[in-house]
């Protein structure tokens, strides 16, 4: 008994539609994980507690935005986790990378390193206190992370 055309492509269309929207559904939900850790959690409130980070944003207001997922400076085990979060203020916007660890699974999250890069080339330092903070890098200087 052969099915009808039409049949197939209401199919079709709700397999896709389906498929999208489970895509779409796990992505939400793997940001949302993101947001709720704790390394990325301790990372933007010490963004936050940095005065000159905030000032060079234009911040408040502060917005993290997604954590690209294809990222290679995104890395995350059990014992240590490299992100780099993008963040943007009213003046300007930029990268925070960060590293965190933990001696082990059960204990908790320690803040490494956090850097802000932002998009006119200034780093700061946000564990760094003070003028010591402010690092300027130079053009033409290429940067590895982590």
């Amino acid at each position: 008994m052969p099915v009808p055309i039409k049949s197939l492509q209401q199919m079709a269309i709700f397999v896709t539609v389906f498929t999208g929207g489970g895509c779409s559904l796990m992505y939400y939900f793997m940001q949302k994980n993101f947001a709720r850790s704790d390394y990325y959690r301790l990372a933007l409130e010490r963004l936050t507690g940095h005065p000159v980070a905030m000032e060079s944003l234009g911040a408040p207001p502060l917005k993290a935005h997604n954590i690209h997922l294809t990222d290679r400076h995104n890395r995350i085990d059990h014992t240590s986790a490299q992100i780099k979060i993008p963040v943007t203020g009213s003046k300007t916007g930029g990268y925070l990378y960060t590293s965190s660890s933990k001696s082990n699974p059960l204990d908790g999250w320690q803040l490494q390193e956090a850097v802000l890069q932002l998009r006119d080339g200034r780093r700061i330092d946000i564990l760094a206190s003070g003028t010591e903070a402010l690092d300027y890098t130079g053009e033409g200087q290429t940067e590895t992370w982590f």
